[in-house]
């Protein structure tokens, strides 16, 4: 009996000692994280604000065309601009969120370190290879655009889209940077079996 008992109080003893190197990692690890996490969150913040002049491009294409009766012809073009850039940059600040859609009815029964174990497998064989390719191709993307001063040909007010393609690489980057992020939280699940908590003052 005694002995049970003594085996029982070192197992415990174990699973605290476990526990509080776990927690002192995960402290170590938010540190690193945050920084990680930073560009992705900012231009997540800031690109927020997009959605002020697009409010207000689609504020005045609805006077203009219901009350004026006079259309205009570049409210369009600058909705879309203007969506598609808040859509893409912000990608990143929601992936460090875990705000994607994603099939969780069957992923939160697993414990965490098989959570982990499919986050880190599919980030390495899927997530990075596929942002690299992207990010990559994306780049030349934008560059014969700059080169070019592309125009919009189908809109009659043929304005400059160059800005908008060279969101899909800035996109790309951030996304990569944001992966290591992931990838590291999804390690730290792996090996101590416990979900990583990320501050509310990182997100």
């Amino acid at each position: 009996m005694v002995d049970d008992d003594s085996r029982a109080i070192t197992r415990q003893q174990a699973a605290q000692r476990l526990d509080r190197v776990a927690d002192d990692r995960a402290r170590t690890l938010r540190r690193i994280v945050s920084w990680i996490d930073l560009p992705g969150r900012w231009v997540g913040k800031l690109s927020a604000w997009l959605i002020v002049p697009m409010m207000g491009v689609l504020l005045i294409e609805v006077f203009s065309r219901y009350a004026m009766g006079s259309p205009t012809m570049w409210a369009y073009d600058l909705t879309y601009m203007f969506y598609g850039a808040l859509f893409m940059l912000a990608a990143a600040y929601t992936l460090g969120r875990d705000a994607h859609v994603r099939a969780d009815f069957l992923f939160n029964m697993l414990s965490p370190r098989a959570q982990g174990v499919i986050d880190a497998t599919f980030h390495i064989l899927l997530f990075f290879p596929a942002l690299a390719i992207f990010t990559w191709g994306t780049w030349d993307y934008a560059l014969i655009s700059i080169e070019r001063g592309e125009r919009i040909p189908t809109s009659p007010w043929m304005p400059i889209i160059w800005p908008l393609k060279l969101v899909l690489p800035i996109t790309g980057a951030l996304l990569l940077i944001q992966g290591v992020s992931e990838l590291a939280k999804s390690l730290f699940r792996v090996i101590y079996n416990r979900p990583f908590a990320v501050a509310e003052d990182q997100q």
